[in-house]
Order: C-alpha cells, then sequence, then structure tokens
C-alpha cells in the first residue's frame, strides 16, 4: 500500500477544526463533512483516466479531455453518505453503490447488512467513502466486497484516520489507497480515533445506533453502546 495521502490545505485545517468542535451543531457539521468530501475528491481523483474529444464553443471547435470512463463511487453506510454529495460535485457521473456495515458493540468485528453496486468492477476506478478510518475493519470489508467483484487498486475517502486502522487497511489490501485530512494519534479502549470528532455519523443525523433492529433482536436486544459506528 501507498502511504496515505493527506490532504493539506489551509480551508480543509479550518473545515476540519470546526468538525472537531463538540459545539459545532448538526447541520454545520453535515455541511463541513460534505464540503471536505469535494477536497477529498477533488484530490482522490486526481490521476482519473481522461479521453480526447471536441467540442464547439460559441465562436469554434475546441479539442478537450473528458473522462474515459466513471467511476464508481461506494459510501459505506451510514456515515459514508455524508461525503458523497462532495464527490459528485466534482464526478457528477459518478456510478453510485452502496455498502452497509455496522460494528458489533461486542467484538468490534464489520458486520454486513447491505450491498448494492456493480457485477463487474475491474475495469473502473473504485473509490469508497467512510469518514472515519478507526480500526480499519469497515473499510477492510468494505474493500473485500469490491475486491470480490473485480475492484484493483481501490481509494479509501476518509476524513480522519488512525494509526491502527491503517496499518489494518495496509495488511488486509496492500493495493489500496487511503487519502485522507489527517491522521491522528490513536485509537482510545472504545476503539474511537483520538482526539478525533466523535461518532460521525451520530454528529451528522442525530440517531444513537447504526446497529439495525433484527440483529439487535437476533442477539437478545438491547442496545448497542456508544461505539456503534466508528470502524
Amino acid at each position: 500500500m501507498r502511504e496515505p495521502v493527506v490532504v493539506s490545505h489551509p480551508a480543509v485545517a479550518d473545515r476540519l477544526a470546526r468538525l472537531r468542535d463538540v459545539a459545532t451543531p448538526m447541520s454545520i457539521f453535515r455541511r463541513l463533512v460534505e464540503e471536505l468530501g469535494i477536497y477529498l475528491a477533488y484530490e482522490a481523483t486526481r490521476d482519473l483516466a481522461t479521453r480526447a474529444n471536441r467540442v464547439q464553443t460559441p465562436v469554434g471547435p475546441a479539442e478537450v479531455r473528458r473522462f474515459a470512463a466513471p467511476p464508481v463511487v461506494a459510501p459505506i453506510l451510514r456515515a459514508g453518505l455524508g461525503l458523497l454529495p462532495g464527490f459528485l460535485s466534482v464526478i457528477d457521473d459518478a456510478i453510485v453503490a452502496h455498502l452497509g456495515f455496522f460494528r458489533d458493540p461486542g467484538t468490534l468485528e464489520a458486520v454486513p447488512y447491505y450491498a448494492n453496486l456493480p457485477a463487474v468492477l475491474h475495469a473502473t476506478a473504485v473509490f469508497a467513502l467512510d469518514p472515519m478510518l478507526a480500526t480499519g475493519h469497515s473499510a477492510a470489508a468494505a474493500l473485500d466486497v469490491l475486491a470480490e467483484r473485480g475492484a484493483r487498486e481501490p481509494t479509501l475517502l476518509c476524513v480522519l484516520a488512525a494509526p491502527e486502522g491503517v496499518a489494518y487497511l495496509r495488511a488486509r489490501h496492500p493495493d489500496a489507497r487511503i487519502v485522507t485530512c489527517a491522521i491522528d494519534s490513536g485509537l482510545n479502549d472504545h476503539g474511537y480515533i483520538v482526539p478525533g470528532l466523535g461518532d460521525a455519523g451520530d454528529r451528522m443525523f442525530g440517531s444513537a445506533s447504526s446497529v439495525p433492529t433484527g440483529y439487535r433482536r437476533m442477539r437478545g436486544g438491547g442496545e448497542p453502546d456508544a461505539a456503534g459506528s466508528t470502524a
């Protein structure tokens, strides 16, 4: 795996500072994640293949470049949805897939519950979206699914990463690339990134858990702890 790409820009640093602030309200938090999705997508798609084209401007013909093929972007539910609008503002004809995982509150392992994506990905640039690369379990599980469909050298876009998550993803998917806004110091005992910004999904959407109710019933009821969706 190549070394993670950290997007360094004053506008990124300022938005990330506001995301970290516990006083930032949900509506602003959601908008800031979306805006960071633009910066991440801009950097992550820098090397997308293009093809020559010719268009007619109001004053004459012009030789131009267009994307050779639309990429596939796969937000990891639920928090990855926050980065999707920003990505699509950069690549508006991207094919959107969806991958659903949650973190088992007891084992911290990623549990799949949904996948909707193209059947074949071997000839397509593929990007996965998840604001937090903490333990790396959800990201690795998502890349497992994408690899089963033929994805090669996929890219993970995340707002924050922990060294533990980077190492785990490097071991599981050495061909993958990570593009992030910052790499924090590590994880706490609950698997949260420190200093981090808390649970990105909770702060974006206001809901307290990403564990499906059917799974909770299967496990004997009860609510998961606060670590629900930071894997």
